[in-house]
């Protein structure tokens, strides 16, 4: 390895942990060498290749914290293996870079961070939705390029969303936080599609409009659309909160896109190949009433052509998770994962990981998604 590229952390560690990216805090790190282990740190900003990861884990390395940028397959894992690995953990909530059967016929267990980007990701969703219709993107770029000569009726004419209607397309955790923002803040109706219905919401917006009524004003609706394409008919603003599979890569296509308002907006917090990325870019070009804010892109971190000259389009640098509570809560619990597999602990796999976050966290390796499949001890369980 470049030692210009790496730096190395409790050199007298017993096991060698190798991490792909500096991650932020300081937890993640003690809890690494609390477990007695040697942890090496890339220090490039660079996406690192898969040579370059082997070449990093050698001929012996007990685990790796890597990233969702990076492609974990047979070929990785099988080296991992190889070198005595027996962990491995993305620092993401989401694992659709990480081939899961490879790992689990190598033996490794495959850690992931759920439970912590929720609230911040939903949050920029909102930030995202009032970005673009509000044109605050376009607005700022004219004011920064001098062409702001005094105020006018018609400069910026942005969309007012209260008492709309909000549509979510996967209404798991943070696609129901969104909601809740949405509707509880600007009275905004909710529609939204989900291939299981999430009858805790629908009992939320329910007894908020039940609340609402009882101060006299008019309650707001929830209901769970029959079809996808019902829901792209009647929202006016439309937010992804879906996975990544083979169902859900461009969902979101030309057809779709042909069934919503002429002035409706599309927001994108999950996963760019959602989105058939060239045919929003048609899209916006022929209806510039429309509007999409994108976190996320098809080829990351490649746009599409013509994508950046869009005025209609907000893009920003998948960011959604990016507050320092999150990112810092990502990497400690990315590194208890790999911390607990290697003192041989059981999996926690509860929905609560916030104990993981404390400097007196469980003995229990937080999230490890082929648990199962690898036959693991569960804390708790006889």
């Amino acid at each position: 390895m470049e030692q210009k590229k790496w730096e190395t952390h409790n050199p007298t560690g017993s096991r060698r942990v190798i991490v792909t990216k500096i991650l932020p805090g300081s937890l993640w790190l003690e809890r690494l060498i609390k477990a007695d282990c040697k942890v090496e740190v890339c220090t490039s900003t660079d996406v690192l290749s898969v040579d370059d990861i082997k070449s990093a884990i050698g001929q012996q390395c007990n685990a790796v914290l890597g990233q969702l940028t990076e492609d974990w397959g047979d070929e990785l894992f099988g080296t991992l293996e190889a070198a005595g690995g027996t962990a491995y953990s993305n620092v993401a909530v989401g694992f659709n870079n990480v081939d899961v059967d490879a790992a689990t016929k190598h033996g490794i267990p495959v850690g992931n961070t759920p439970g912590v980007l929720t609230e911040t990701t939903a949050q920029m969703a909102v930030a995202l939705t009032f970005a673009a219709a509000r044109r605050t993107g376009e607005a700022e770029r004219f004011m920064r390029a001098g062409k702001y000569k005094g105020w006018l009726m018609t400069l910026f004419l942005g969309e007012l969303l209260w008492r709309k209607t909000v549509g979510v397309i996967g209404a798991g955790r943070i696609g129901a936080n969104y909601a809740r923002m949405m509707v509880e803040g600007h009275k905004m109706n909710l529609v939204y599609y989900d291939v299981y219905p999430n009858q805790e919401l629908e009992d939320y917006i329910a007894a908020y409009g039940d609340f609402l009524k009882s101060r006299g004003e008019a309650p707001v609706a929830c209901k769970r659309a029959d079809t996808l394409e019902d829901l792209l008919r009647e929202a006016d603003c439309v937010s992804l909160h879906t996975v990544l599979d083979d169902s859900t890569h461009h969902l979101i296509n030309a057809e779709r896109l042909a069934l919503m308002k002429e002035n409706a907006i599309l927001v994108n917090t999950s996963r760019g190949p959602v989105v058939d990325e060239a045919a929003l870019v048609g899209h916006c070009r022929r209806h510039p009433d429309f509007r999409a804010a994108l976190d996320v892109f098809e080829d990351e971190p490649a746009m599409k052509p013509g994508l950046v000259d869009l005025d209609n389009v907000v893009i920003v640098p998948h960011i959604a998770s990016a507050t320092r509570w999150t990112r810092e809560g990502m990497a400690t619990l990315a590194a208890s994962n790999v911390a607990a597999l290697l003192r041989g602990y059981p999996v926690w796999n509860q929905p609560d990981i916030l104990p993981f976050l404390e400097a007196d966290a469980p003995r229990a390796a937080p999230s490890v998604v082929n648990a199962d499949d690898l036959k693991l001890p569960i804390f708790g369980s006889r």
